[in-house]
């Protein structure tokens, strides 16, 4: 069983908005401000303790600057 199994989507969608922040050397703080949202929601929401809305989703994207599809597919939100 592969480690996207292991995990629920809230985990795996944490993952993937860390590792892309990471990849564009952004600090939790700075997406937070690009979002609109609050660093501790950033930092809760990579820790997969939170469920975002269709509209955070879209957000955090905008400000990842990567598609909607791109970030589950490339990122590994979806079940494989």
């Amino acid at each position: 069983m592969s480690e996207n199994n292991e995990l629920d989507i809230k985990q795996r969608f944490g993952k993937a908005v860390r590792r892309r922040r990471r990849e564009l050397d952004l600090s939790q703080e700075q997406l937070a401000e690009q979002a609109g949202l609050h660093r501790t929601y950033i930092s809760n929401l990579e820790r997969g303790e939170l469920n975002p809305s269709l509209e955070t989703i879209e957000k955090l994207a905008m400000a990842l600057d990567i598609s909607i599809p791109s970030l589950f597919i490339e990122y590994g939100v979806q079940m494989e």
